[in-house]
């Protein structure tokens, strides 16, 4: 529905790139007008997403409306140009979130930073918030619908809707492996038939996930990425927000209260779908709940903390 109802969501944003310290870069979307004095806002996106998918352009604006200075994060191989190393990106892919939070902390030393990340992004987001646990530089965070238990929520996208959603994001994700076969020939020997022949998640991230990311297969990767292991460690202000009637995640995915650390708010619903949360009474006119709740979540954090230097 939010697809239906959003399609053409507009945002003024400016591209840079950030180079990364193995030799490669990241692609930055800055939110346009940039405001220099405001809190930052990182926005992480989902698995084969980007500056134009409707939740993350909907999110930015939400936020900038709400006083932020807002950057969306694209995930290596999801930018508009081909990454230079044959690495893309996974689920649990901390790196490169920790080296640009970092970067901007150095950058703004005196400038608050919170980050929502959705789905695959929430996930990383998460896993990022337990790995840094006391010295996460983040003032706040909220991980919307996020894959915490990988390998179960594979299985559900492996046979969802007659495999519907797998043969989408499969067909989204050669497409991206596709465009960079040249640098991920250099570590693994594939053609561009073996790639296009996939028609199995679990096979694509045996054969393509997994040997460019250091894991012995796809269930290494699952058990090694996936975030659930580290909610009990967050220890910066986090806002958790997921549906029971997710079709492309396991109910295995959905977190408790004893899954996670006393500064996690846990926002579970009955209803919501994936990066859905539609509200409102009339059909052409939703409200789209989540571009109400995060900011609201980040400003208590932020702007009500009066010992923020900033301020």
């Amino acid at each position: 529905m939010p697809r239906f109802f959003r399609p053409f969501h507009h945002t003024r944003y400016e591209l840079a790139q950030l180079d990364t310290p193995d030799g490669d870069f990241i692609e930055l979307a800055w939110s346009l007008p940039h405001n220099e004095t405001a809190p930052l806002a990182v926005v992480l996106h989902g698995l084969e997403g980007n500056i134009n998918s409707f939740y993350a352009k909907g999110m930015m604006k939400a936020l900038k409306k709400q006083g932020f200075a807002v950057v969306l994060m694209h995930f290596r191989n999801c930018s508009t140009e081909v990454n230079r190393l044959p690495r893309a990106y996974h689920s649990g892919d901390t790196a490169d979130l920790a080296f640009f939070i970092n970067h901007l902390k150095q950058q703004f030393p005196k400038r608050p930073i919170v980050a929502v990340g959705f789905s695959l992004g929430g996930n990383v987001l998460a896993k990022y918030l337990g790995e840094e646990h006391i010295h996460c530089p983040l003032s706040a965070a909220a991980v919307i619908s996020a894959p915490y238990d990988l390998s179960s929520s594979s299985d559900v996208i492996r046979k969802s809707l007659g495999k519907i959603y797998q043969k989408y994001l499969l067909d989204r994700m050669k497409k991206s492996m596709q465009r960079k076969l040249p640098q991920i020939k250099q570590q693994i020997p594939i053609t561009t038939d073996q790639l296009m022949e996939i028609d199995d998640l679990l096979e694509f991230d045996n054969q393509l996930t997994a040997p460019l990311h250091g894991f012995e297969n796809a269930h290494d990767y699952y058990k090694k990425a996936s975030a659930m292991p580290y909610l009990k460690d967050i220890a910066t202000p986090t806002l958790i927000i997921h549906a029971k009637d997710d079709p492309m995640l396991s109910i295995k995915a959905v977190p408790s209260s004893q899954d996670v650390s006393e500064h996690v708010t846990l926002r579970i619903s009955e209803r919501g779908g994936h990066v859905g949360f539609i509200s409102g009474n009339n059909p052409f006119k939703p409200v789209f709940w989540l571009e109400q709740v995060v900011p609201d979540y980040f400003k208590q954090c932020v702007f009500n903390n009066t010992d923020k230097e900033w301020l």
